[in-house]
Formats: C-alpha cells, structure tokens, sequence
C-alpha cells in the first residue's frame, strides 16, 4: 500500500523544475511507450501515467525454491492466478528470513532476486518506479511493454506461457520502438534530453543477442542438470558441468556484455535456473510464430489477446498455419526497420530475457 500511496501524475513531475532532467526525460518518453504500445494492441488503460519516488534498488523482493537436484521450481498457488514459481515480498527482510528458513529447515535450494517493477494484471494502475528509471531508457521501455503485455493477456496456471510471451513481445517491441523512433526529438523526448537518454538502436539489438546468446548457453547448462538428476549423478558431475557452462560462457562472442563478467557473476545454482526456465524455455517457439507471422508483432499480440480471451490454449498459439486465423494488416511499416533486425531477432533458435538473464537476476520485468 505504500506504493500506492506514493504515486504522483507523471505530468506533475515533468513539470517540476527541482526534478532532475534525467528523470523527466526518461518519464516523458513513458507516454511515447503507451502509445506505440496501444498501436501495437496492448491494453493500455491508465498504466504507467504515475510514478513512485521509490528510494530501494527494488520494489519486490522474490523468493524461487527448488528441490535438489530437481531444476524445476516447487510452485506456490495464488487465488486467481493460479501457481507460480517464485512469491513476492515488498519486505526484503522477510523475503531474506523466508529463505533462510527454506534452506536450513526444508532443505530447499532458494534463488532471492530483486525486482524493479511488477503488474497487477491491470487490476490497478501500475506505477513507474524510481529503480525502472535507474536501469536507463533500453531496460524502462522493455519492461514497460513486458508489464503491458501482462495487463493485456495473462493465462491461469500457465506461467511459462505467460512469462515467456510477455519477455518475447517486449524485446521485440523495444527493438521496433527505438529503431522507428530514432529521427530526433518528439513530444515526448524534448531536444535537450533527447542525446541524453535515447540510447542507439543497434546497441539495443545486439545487446538483446547478446543476452539471447547468454540464455541460451544457460538453458543448455539446466538441461544438463535436469539429465543428471533423472541419473541420480553424484554432485562431482554437477560441479564438472557448471564449470563447462562457465567456459562456455566465457567464449560467447558477444558484442555488447562483457561475457567474462557473465561467466564470472552468473547465478548457476538450481533455484535460480528454475526461474530463468520459467522466462526462457518457450521463447524458441514465440520466434518461430513472429516468423510464420512474417514478423508481423501486432498480429502476435491479436493471437495472445484471444488465447486468454476465448480460454484457447498456449498450444493453439503455437500452431500458426491451420491454427488461430490472423488478419494481414499491420499498423506499422516493417518497411522502415533495417533488414538486419526482423530476421536476427525472431531466429527459431532465438531467446530474450525477462529477469537479467546477463547475471541471472530478475530485475527487468517482474511479476
């Protein structure tokens, strides 16, 4: 509740003079974001038209447990939404106590992550908080469309559906934002604070590959781990398989992260790539749709809306031809994005990130 509470108009602090200049352009270009997302299809409403001073590197805390060796996450079940994988806690020190209890009493392996932003499923208006803001536009505008794809479309007891597609759309979303929005200063990103938060459009690409590459060398790594536990393979193979992920890592030719800082600070342990598999292990199959669909995201986004909408299952939205019947039109023109950015970023074998999937926190969109 304190959160909600705190929540100011977002036009209010724009147009505080005392209010740093960095802060009011990164809140100006939130209104740009609703609408390129409402074009896009997306449930707007009144989400993001308010923002939270929110001194904390994070607003949420999360709490994800596993049962040695298994890498898959032991679930905890929420009126409406059904199960999930991880539980919030707006009291760091609780989430801290909770996990310690797990670990000592339960003999759970635990993943505590930080979160800078979560949805209500648009229940409530979402604010923008101050750590969103803290991470740069790149990391604000992709989180906003993955908080939005949340608001619009959310499947009961489907969680790596509902992860995956949301982490899907709002990478491809921030790709197609920046590039379409790269000509200069607009309404919503003023000529004095334009060069100061508008990141480059192909940095924002290559950086999503790089983070695709690091996901999927992990994935690699916790199917390894999910064969050696149905093996009941003694702890000597797990230590031997960590440390080739880690070389593996170590070798990713990544253009934009520094991949031996990844292989040193990536969080391996089995909690931690339970929750990354919830946000990763279906986006192979999110790609091959965008493509089927000639990367045409708003016709992704009207296939998501009737899955939850007309109760169709996530595996109908997977079957493209002979599935979910999709009209052609597109509000936006393709045509304007580069050649390189459609065919790189919906590769069959592609996958994006949800949490930090650089260090294995999640800290870019959230619950």
């Amino acid at each position: 509740m304190k959160i909600l509470w705190a929540r100011q108009p977002i036009e209010g602090v724009i147009a505080d003079p005392e209010i740093p200049l960095e802060t009011r352009s990164l809140l100006r270009l939130v209104s740009g974001v609703r609408e390129f997302a409402s074009d896009l299809g997306l449930r707007v409403g009144n989400q993001y038209t308010s923002y939270v001073d929110w001194p904390e590197d994070r607003i949420v805390t999360t709490v994800v447990r596993t049962r040695p060796p298994s890498v898959e996450a032991a679930p905890y079940w929420f009126p409406i939404i059904g199960h999930l994988p991880y539980k919030g806690y707006f009291d760091r020190a609780q989430a801290e106590a909770e996990a310690e209890r797990l670990r000592e009493a339960d003999d759970f392996d635990v993943c505590v992550s930080g979160v800078t932003a979560y949805s209500t499923l648009g229940w409530m208006n979402d604010p923008v908080t101050a750590p969103m803001l803290r991470r740069g536009a790149a990391s604000l505008v992709e989180t906003l469309f993955h908080e939005l794809v949340h608001a619009t479309a959310f499947v009961s007891e489907h969680v790596d559906f509902n992860e995956s597609v949301a982490q899907f759309i709002g990478q491809e979303a921030a790709i197609r934002f920046f590039f379409l929005r790269a000509s200069g200063p607009t309404e919503w990103v003023s000529d004095d604070s334009h060069a100061l938060v508008w990141p480059d459009p192909e940095q924002v690409r290559q950086s999503i590959e790089d983070r695709r590459a690091i996901a999927r060398t992990t994935g690699v790594f916790r199917q390894r781990l999910a064969e050696l536990a149905v093996e009941s393979s003694p702890p000597e193979k797990r230590a031997a398989a960590e440390r080739y992920a880690r070389a593996q890592l170590a070798a990713l030719p990544l253009r934009v992260i520094d991949p031996e800082e990844v292989a040193t600070s990536a969080r391996l342990s089995n909690a931690c790539l339970a929750l990354r598999g919830a946000y990763t292990r279906d986006l192979p199959r999110h790609a091959q749709v965008l493509r089927a669909l000639d990367g045409n995201l708003e016709a992704m986004i009207r296939r998501l809306v009737r899955v939850a909408d007309e109760e169709i299952t996530p595996e109908e939205f997977y079957r493209v031809e002979g599935g979910l019947a999709d009209s052609p039109r597109s509000v936006l023109p393709q045509s304007v994005l580069p050649q390189s950015v459609l065919p790189r970023s919906v590769s069959p074998k592609s996958v994006s990130y949800e949490l930090d999937d650089t260090f294995g926190d999640e800290s870019a969109e959230d619950l």
